[in-house]
């Protein structure tokens, strides 16, 4: 019976955290943005994230034209860093540092 127990919190603790790994974050974002994309558009990852506010790069999102708009921006970015699996990520960190956030990235 304690094995049980042992095998099941092992379990759920190791789904939780991989929950958390999955998910997207701003940090990702900016790693991908900076080994991806910033040589393709030619400009740091603050003066990108700039390019827009924070609704326009919602909306951006949630019209699903995020990928269209950063080939407008960049259009020299290669097709597969704009893959649908990289773009929550880019999302993520372009919300967090827009013109209107106050926030400045490291990058």
């Amino acid at each position: 019976m304690n094995k049980i127990v042992k095998v099941v919190l092992a379990t759920i603790i190791m789904l939780g955290m991989s929950s958390v790994t999955l998910s997207a974050d701003v940090a990702k974002g900016q790693k991908l943005y900076l080994k991806k994309l910033k040589d393709a558009c030619g400009m740091n990852g603050a003066k990108m994230a700039a390019q827009h506010s924070q609704f326009e790069w919602e909306t951006f999102k949630e019209e699903g034209t995020l990928a269209d708009e950063l080939k407008r921006i960049c259009p020299k970015a290669p097709s597969d860093a704009l893959d649908d699996k990289y773009l929550q990520h880019y999302y993520d960190f372009f919300y967090e540092y827009a013109n209107d956030s106050g926030n400045v990235p490291s990058c």
